[in-house]
């Protein structure tokens, strides 16, 4: 699953937008990237592999621009390629993208047939192109965005940055989660708040079909109708931890050598020691109403599942049925 990551800030982001990129690992990727604007140009890092190749190229060319977006990216249209890596960009816009833009084909083919010639292999492309199209047709980037997400079927999370524009992401939300972190004249964009843990605890979370206008120091919601809208502001108590690697080799290794920590906070939150009876908390039906369970899992949470299958069973319910 792609992760996102994008910074509005006084400094130069390329650091903490790869640092974001590190905290998504958990996510799984095949390359990484990062655009951030340089006199106004968008200017892209991006690498096949893990972070170090990317690391590894920003530390030969230092960046300065202080606004960015990155990504970590899970090839689903393309080979996994510096080619096909994110952020994918034109001259006018550069964006990242979670998710799949099942109509592209559809838009290429109609791009196309406007001149307009593609780059790289993804589904991500035909937003980035639209977009620019719509831009190039006089309209201002709120506007642009507005039009494409009008046209664009399927899930996605998206995050467009523009040249010339030193103080706006725009963000939008269809299927898969964002998280808007506020800061002190500062603004962040996440995948989710464990991207934006070390950076903000003031988390807003747009709903489905939400897009919104970030600068740094204002966020704007709109519906999937193009109505202002507010959403909550949150507090966060997440401070990144939880999704390092710690000393650990890989993720695999450290949730091994979590197991027995994860077992005994489960203990704790649901055993009273003092009657050494299971509490649960309050639920919003009655357990003995339940008529039937799914549990639903695959991998060793599958043969978790079993257990709990087992464990769930009524006194002679057939195995088979129940």
């Amino acid at each position: 699953m792609c992760g996102i990551i994008g910074i509005i800030a006084k400094r130069p982001v390329a650091p903490e937008l790869l640092a974001g990129l590190k905290r998504l690992e958990y996510r799984g990727y095949d390359s990484a990237g990062i655009a951030t604007l340089i006199c106004g140009r968008i200017e892209r890092y991006r690498a096949e592999g893990k972070l170090t190749n990317l690391a590894a190229r920003l530390h030969g060319e230092p960046v300065l621009g202080t606004i960015g977006i990155g990504h970590t990216r899970w090839a689903t249209h393309g080979q996994p390629t510096e080619r096909n890596a994110h952020p994918i960009a034109t001259d006018r816009v550069a964006v990242v993208h979670n998710g799949i833009i099942e109509n592209f084909q559809a838009l290429k083919r109609e791009l196309t047939g406007l001149d307009y010639a593609f780059q790289t292999d993804t589904d991500t492309e035909a937003v980035t192109v639209l977009t620019t199209h719509h831009l190039a047709q006089g309209l201002r980037p709120a506007q642009a965005v507005a039009r494409t997400l009008e046209r664009l079927e399927g899930a996605f999370a998206l995050l467009f940055l523009f040249a010339g524009e030193h103080d706006l992401l725009i963000c939008a939300r269809r299927g898969s989660p964002l998280a808007i972190g506020y800061g002190n004249g500062e603004m962040f964009v996440g995948s989710d708040s464990l991207a934006l843990a070390p950076l903000s605890r003031r988390i807003t979370y747009l709903d489905e079909g939400d897009w919104a206008v970030v600068t740094s120091g204002k966020i704007t919601i709109y519906d999937r109708a193009n109505q202002l809208v507010q959403r909550e502001l949150v507090e966060s108590v997440l401070s990144g931890a939880p999704i390092g690697k710690g000393n650990y080799r890989h993720f695999m290794q450290k949730e091994i050598f979590e197991q027995p920590t994860v077992i005994g906070d489960t203990l704790r939150a649901l055993i009273d020691p003092a009657s050494r009876t299971v509490k649960l908390p309050d639920l919003p039906f009655a357990l003995g109403d339940i008529g039937r369970i799914a549990i639903i899992a695959c991998g060793t949470s599958w043969h978790t599942g079993l257990v709990g299958k087992i464990l769930a069973r009524r006194p002679g319910a057939h195995p088979g049925r129940d």
